[in-house]
């Protein structure tokens, strides 16, 4: 066997999972934000495979949905058991006459590349046909156990296993090197045997081992043998993904305040000198910068956080927050919210589809919709824009200085000009003019404004 020989991955994400009790396939379910298969894909990437095959059947077009593009589904129309799924995937390798075929279950989602990598060189440097990755585990119970002898690898299923077998605490982790040419002579030969009526490819090892030998690979790092049955497992793999995470954040300069409330998916991006404080919940393609404050009890889904803005208590999806911003607390910024640089948005407020320009403030107690703000201007508590007549959205305009009075409602589309006010309760329907105080139910705009005034007087003052 030579050490340039071509490596194909082969990922086995056909079955149900019916421990799982979900009506979805056990390898789309989540941990931090990534399905359990593509954690598997990508720990077979530094091993640079010419090919990479996931095999699918349980709602394969789902599956298949999830795959990066440089991935090949393979179908197996009938869910006959591991030994089948490998027959199955190399159909798709016909004509292919050496290399390594690396097969890994798509249900274990914490082995390593580092992993696969010595499992690889355990199989070249051995000079075997096939190789098989186990673990010495503290509690065996329902795993199949390895028995090595001779150059020759059984695996007993538990049920299967005598009294002195059961006592083996060595384990099968389901995942596999061979020598292509091996593996494939050997799955030709599979017979079904069991009540299942499924081909096992534990039971090819066997008949490698009498022709070319097989050996074993025991694993070094035991929280990788956590392979995912259940909702049990599923929540101790993302315990220990999560960690590995926020290790990682916390190595890069970000500190998080309590690591056991703080959930952080593999997607994020953080800057350094942040701090994210307990309860916080940072997912998708969230980026924060450096020097601010998330939290405590933040939840930013896909939002963008500048340099020193601070998040707290409050909701992101899908929003822009520009540096030096501070957010909440108890405020939700739905998608299309934008909030430049300097600008505020304050307690108990609701924004959406909406720019906030430098400086600005909706300080509380606010929604605000579909709104383009200015640079500099100011909502009182408890402005809202009334964006919707019962049959469509429309937008509000407020410009450059502006200044809205506690409880002012602007019914859009209604515009109000640079440097204007309204009073306090003023329900405005018309546009306001550019320096123009507009009070009253509905508003009309009575005189200038008082920031206009200021305005004007200053440029008088220049003037003498």
């Amino acid at each position: 066997m030579s050490e340039s020989s071509p490596i194909f991955a082969v990922i086995l994400a056909a079955g149900r999972g019916t421990r799982m009790r979900s009506n979805r396939a056990k390898v789309l379910h989540t941990l931090c934000g990534v399905p359990m298969v593509n954690y598997v894909i990508e720990a077979t990437r530094p091993l640079l495979p010419e090919g990479l095959f996931v095999v699918v059947g349980h709602q394969a077009e789902l599956v298949e949905a999830v795959l990066p593009p440089d991935a090949t589904p393979v179908l197996q129309e009938e869910q006959r058991g591991t030994g089948d799924a490998v027959r199955v995937a190399l159909e798709a390798l016909e004509g292919q006459e050496s290399g390594v075929l690396l097969v890994v279950n798509g249900d274990g989602p914490l082995i390593s590349d580092r992993t696969l990598g010595e499992l690889l060189e355990r199989h070249r440097s051995a000079g075997v046909g096939a190789t098989v990755l186990v673990a010495k585990m503290e509690d065996p119970s329902g795993l199949g156990r390895v028995v090595e002898e001779a150059g020759v690898v059984r695996v007993v299923e538990e049920r299967d296993a005598s009294e002195s077998e059961r006592r083996n605490r060595l384990v099968n982790l389901g995942l596999y090197a061979f020598e292509l040419a091996e593996i494939r002579d050997a799955v030709s030969g599979l017979e079904s045997g069991n009540e299942q009526g499924e081909l096992y490819l534990t039971d090819v090892l066997e008949t490698i081992g009498l022709r070319s030998r097989a050996v074993t690979y025991r694993l070094k790092n035991p929280e990788e043998a956590n392979l995912v049955n259940d909702r049990a497992q599923l929540a101790k793999a993302e315990e220990i993904l999560r960690r590995r995470i926020l290790d990682a954040h916390m190595r890069n300069g970000v500190t998080v305040r309590d690591p056991a409330s703080t959930h952080i998916e593999a997607s994020v991006k953080i800057g350094r000198d942040t701090v994210i404080l307990p309860g916080s919940f940072l997912r998708g393609g969230t980026e924060i910068g450096s020097d601010c404050v998330i939290g405590p009890s933040t939840d930013l889904l896909d939002t963008m956080v500048g340099d020193g803005a601070q998040v707290e208590h409050s909701v992101g999806r899908g929003a822009v927050v520009g540096e030096g911003v501070m957010v909440g607390p108890y405020s939700f910024l739905r998608p299309g919210t934008v909030l430049e640089a300097g600008s505020k948005v304050g307690a108990y407020c609701e924004v959406k589809n909406t720019r906030v320009g430098k400086g600005s403030k909706v300080p509380h107690l606010s929604y605000i919709g579909d709104t383009q703000i200015g640079e500099g201007a100011n909502l009182g508590a408890g402005t809202i824009t009334a964006n919707y007549d019962g049959e469509k959205k429309s937008r509000t305009s407020i410009g450059d200085g502006a200044f809205t009075g506690v409880n002012t409602n602007l019914i859009a589309p209604v515009t109000i000009g640079a440097d204007s006010y309204t009073g306090a309760g003023s329900v405005v329907s018309k546009d306001v003019p550019p320096g123009r105080l507009a009070v009253g139910a509905p508003a009309r705009a009575i005189k200038e404004s008082p920031q206009s005034r200021r305005k004007r007087a200053m440029d008088e003052e220049k003037g003498d």
